[in-house]
C-alpha cells in the first residue's frame, strides 16, 4: 500500500485550505467529465475484468502504480 510520502506526484506541503479545496473540486469535475465521456469503455473494461476473476480468481495486486 502507498504511503502518502510515495506518491508519483510531487504535491505542494504547504497548500492554503482554499487551495487545497479548490484542487479536490478541480479533480472532482475532472474525474466526473471522464466518466461522463468514457462511461462505454469504462463501463465494458470493468465488466470484462470482474468475469475474468470469476473465471481465473482473484488477480494480485501490481507492484507498479500503472501512472
Amino acid at each position: 500500500m502507498l504511503q502518502s510520502n510515495d506518491l508519483p506526484l510531487r504535491l505542494p506541503v504547504d497548500l492554503s485550505d482554499e487551495a487545497a479545496g479548490k484542487l479536490i473540486e478541480f479533480l472532482y469535475e475532472l474525474t466526473e467529465a471522464l466518466e461522463s465521456r468514457y462511461f462505454v469503455q469504462l463501463r465494458r473494461y470493468y465488466q470484462e475484468k470482474r468475469s475474468d476473476q470469476r473465471v481465473l480468481g482473484p488477480t494480485p495486486e501490481p507492484s507498479d502504480p500503472p501512472f
